[in-house]
């Protein structure tokens, strides 16, 4: 049976057997030690005679089931989606890779192999899928991006106004549980409050189209309490008095925004402040959206606070390091396709 190892260390070792033996130590001890029968001892001290008699032939290992000309086939299979194959959604899993190799290629994979092949073959790696919802008009969306949008910025750059991008979010006393690193077969516990307490919060990410200047300003509402107009005009109101002059607020359709009696009102008195909406069904418009994204699964992922008052501390204390952190507040407009700049 050939031994574990290269070609490279198996051959360094026939020779250093060699060389003890030529040295004078006994073919037995010499054998023994290495594992080896003495007649393979005697066969390498032949081979050595001729320059490369030593050299070890690479395992070639098992005649592999899958070629190189079937990967093509498999990508053009795979880039139908999984619904053109009958299942329910357009996700893959390795289980149904294997199921997909099984049906066209007769090859009975493990699912653990397909992820080997996904990754290392054709480039595939682990992804969290993005919700899309199905009401969400794409067509309109990519207008709205290239016509509302740019009208947006060149009507504030009219009127001298900032733009504040605004949403609102909820931090719960429960913790947004994200994976961590544990030994194999000791998974983690993570103590935690079962109540259901929360704090509500408002932000806008601030841009002036005509200094280029990005901003962060933001308001925690008292424990458990929920948005209604009268906090929306709140909040609106601290915009107005920590940055004064006109602003373009850009929000979206929820109906504590568009509809809201108050909120009307209030926008009836201030005509500096003028109001446009993103569309509909469109979370990922917002660039707004990333700083919840940010806050909630990446900052305080995991975070178990014993109670509310702790939890504010850490949601204030957060947003607040936000603030001072002007470019990764620019990459969050970015990454929403929402240009910070009008073409000319």
């Amino acid at each position: 049976m050939r031994p574990e190892g290269s070609a490279e260390e198996l051959e360094k070792r026939r020779r250093r057997a060699v060389q003890l033996v030529d040295a004078g130590e006994r073919p037995g001890v010499v054998a023994r030690i290495l594992g080896v029968t003495p007649s393979s001892l005697s066969r390498w001290r032949r081979l050595a005679r001729c320059p490369d008699g030593l050299a070890a032939k690479p395992a070639l290992g098992p005649k592999p089931r899958w070629s190189d000309e079937q990967l093509p086939a498999l990508e053009a299979l795979l880039k139908q989606g999984a619904v053109a194959h009958d299942w329910t959604n357009h996700l893959w899993t390795t289980k149904r890779v294997a199921v997909l190799i099984r049906r066209h290629f007769g090859i009975d994979y493990h699912p653990e192999h397909v992820r080997k092949v996904l990754k290392r073959r054709l480039g595939w790696t682990s992804q969290k899928p993005q919700k899309h919802a199905r009401e969400c008009n794409d067509k309109e969306v990519e207008r709205w991006i290239a016509d509302d949008w740019p009208r947006i910025l060149r009507q504030a750059f009219q009127r001298r106004a900032r733009i504040a991008l605004l949403d609102e979010s909820g931090f719960m006393l429960s913790p947004t549980v994200r994976r961590t690193l544990a030994p194999r077969g000791q998974t983690p516990r993570l103590v935690c409050s079962d109540r259901h307490d929360r704090i509500r919060v408002s932000s806008a990410i601030t841009l002036s189209p005509r200094a280029l200047r990005v901003g962060l300003h933001f308001m925690l509402l008292g424990d458990n309490e929920n948005f209604h107009g009268e906090e929306v005009v709140l909040f609106l109101q601290q915009l107005k008095g920590e940055v004064g002059g006109p602003w373009t607020i850009v929000w979206d359709r929820n109906q504590i925004h568009s509809k809201a009696r108050v909120v009307k009102a209030w926008l009836a008195r201030h005509p500096e402040v003028v109001v446009e909406e993103f569309p509909a069904h469109a979370p990922d418009t917002s660039p707004d959206e990333e700083v919840w994204s940010w806050t909630k699964y990446g900052k305080l992922c995991n975070l178990a606070p014993a109670d509310v008052a702790e939890l504010r501390q850490h949601v204030w204390d957060t947003l607040t390091a936000l603030k001072q952190q002007p470019q990764l507040l620019t990459s969050f407009i970015l990454h929403a396709r929402v240009p910070l700049l009008l073409e000319r």
